[in-house]
């Protein structure tokens, strides 16, 4: 049976949130603290569940990359990548090339946007939130749904329908996590800290 290792990304692989810590490396304390100043009520509301997590995350993720050329965006992520190992577990990063070594197939399943995720770990399918592009250049908007709760289960059956076919491991560490640590056939919460 084939063995599939999916892991989160943002608390479960890293030590914080990588939005935040990509916002502030590519903008900096002043404007990474302007954005959210201004869009704090929107963020309370949505810690309150009260507004959707994708809408306050794609509006916050609009007014800082809203307009940028792609392929600066795309070296940017690189760039963070190669700058933020620091904020890597790694009993988490063991874990995973452990599992690749073993000749599981490895997915980081995560909110993140695919393209700061994917430098990480080049060797790794993410399914992860993708962002909208229009003549070269970020709209603000992103091209799939969020990949957070039921939408990472869902995203793990469209590149694998036969749920009968596989041994499912997953790793996690928030609500965002929950439904993917229900479908797995072996869950860990909170692993590597």
């Amino acid at each position: 049976m084939k063995k599939i290792v999916a892991y989160d990304f943002d608390g479960t692989l890293t030590t914080r949130d990588t939005l935040l810590a990509f916002i502030l490396y590519a903008k900096g304390w002043p404007r990474f603290l302007w954005g959210f100043l201004r869009y704090a009520p929107l963020l309370v509301l949505m810690k309150l569940r009260l507004y959707p997590n994708y809408k306050a995350k794609q509006k916050v993720f609009a007014h800082f990359f809203r307009g940028m050329q792609l392929t600066a965006f795309d070296a940017l992520c690189q760039q963070f990548a190669a700058d933020s190992h620091h904020l890597l577990r790694p009993e988490g990063v063991k874990t995973l090339e452990r599992a690749q070594a073993e000749g599981a197939e490895v997915l980081i399943v995560s909110a993140s946007i695919d393209n700061w995720v994917q430098p990480f770990f080049p060797t790794v399918q993410v399914l992860g939130t993708q962002v909208e592009v229009s003549d070269g250049k970020l709209t603000g908007r992103f091209l799939s749904k969020n990949c957070y709760g039921q939408e990472k289960v869902n995203r793990i059956l469209a590149c694998y329908p036969d749920r009968e076919s596989y041994h499912l491991t997953a790793y996690g560490d928030s609500r965002g996590d929950e439904q993917l640590l229900a479908f797995a056939d072996e869950a860990h919460f909170k692993p590597f800290r």
